[in-house]
């Protein structure tokens, strides 16, 4: 009997690869250029399972080619705001992804965004870079104290918790949160946290947001002009969420023109390709999407995968199916 064609869409980690070459008939990408839609589309057409990123584009228009052959979309990823899960059911493709694995590592970068906003560290890496420290003086970039701090959490699934945990029981902080649905009220009490009526109510209290909520149409610019000016002069926005829940634009204007103090970002809207007047800015800090990038996290999210194709392939219903 053969083994099911699979084809990846980007590098992943060595033993990964390693392990989907002794079991599949495997298409790899060496170059780990992202493949077109017409690359895409292809690979719908030639593979039984089709393994992309969260950065790979499977439109409607993409899943709605001809002569499919692809059964199962196994994403690399908790998000799959990159599929047309609708599309996909309604053709009946099998969609999975990468939950519970990425957790703590995706709230440490929260936490280190956080950290960096809050400290300016990244004006004073510029400043050791360019060579234009000249020594401790008493006003030189002074930032705000984090410990004690009222933190607020829009989103409050595993990874808003993760970093709940992280803020209250590391560093003091006071715990607000928005979330669409009451969690389990023992999460809630071990962090003394509070819930906010409103995504209003928790930016006018809040010292640092940080944003937990899926992509999307339903929170695209959430986050925008009318909200961003709720906030306190002194705060900080995080995202490590999706690039499209904040409005570049009316972040940009904000910081511009200080309606709050700073902000750390790992996701982009139009993402590699973001806004070049954040480059300008002093008072944000930016990293290029890293909130799974740990050896151990990568490494977890590709066995997942693994797990997922393995039991579909064995008639068995894969652990973590979205459709």
């Amino acid at each position: 009997m053969s083994k099911p064609k699979v084809i990846v869409t980007r590098k992943w980690p060595a033993e990964v690869e390693a392990e989907l070459k002794a079991l599949y008939d495997v298409q790899l990408n060496e170059s780990d250029i992202p493949l077109t839609a017409d690359e895409l589309k292809l690979a719908l057409q030639t593979a039984d399972a089709l393994l992309p990123t969260v950065t790979d584009a499977l439109t409607a228009d993409v899943l709605d080619v001809e002569n499919k052959r692809v059964k199962i979309i196994g994403n690399l990823g908790v998000g799959y705001n990159n599929i047309d899960i609708k599309a996909a059911q309604s053709q009946g493709i099998v969609v999975t992804n990468t939950p519970h694995v990425l957790t703590d590592c995706t709230a440490d970068i929260a936490m280190l965004l956080l950290l960096m906003s809050a400290r300016r560290a990244s004006e004073g890496e510029r400043l050791i870079l360019q060579q234009k420290w000249l020594g401790w003086k008493p006003t030189q970039l002074v930032g705000q104290k984090v410990t004690g701090k009222t933190l607020g959490l829009i989103g409050f699934g595993r990874i808003a918790q993760a970093m709940a945990r992280k803020a209250h029981h590391g560093f003091g902080m006071k715990i607000i949160f928005f979330s669409p649905s009451q969690p389990d009220q023992a999460i809630v009490d071990n962090l003394q946290a509070e819930r906010c009526a409103s995504i209003e109510d928790l930016l006018s209290e809040a010292h640092f947001v940080s944003l937990h909520c899926p992509g999307g149409e339903a929170t695209k610019h959430l986050i925008n002009e009318d909200r961003l000016k709720l906030m306190l002069p002194s705060a900080h926005l995080i995202n490590t969420a999706r690039g499209d829940v904040v409005d570049s634009k009316a972040l940009i204007k904000a910081l511009k023109e200080g309606w709050i103090a700073g902000a750390g970002l790992d996701v982009y809207e139009g993402e590699p390709n973001l806004n070049p007047e954040f480059l300008s800015l002093n008072n944000v800090s930016l990293l290029p999407h890293l909130g799974s990038a740990t050896q151990e996290t990568r490494l977890a999210m590709g066995n997942r995968v693994l797990a997922n194709i393995a039991a579909f392939f064995a008639d068995e219903e894969p652990e973590d199916r979205i459709v």
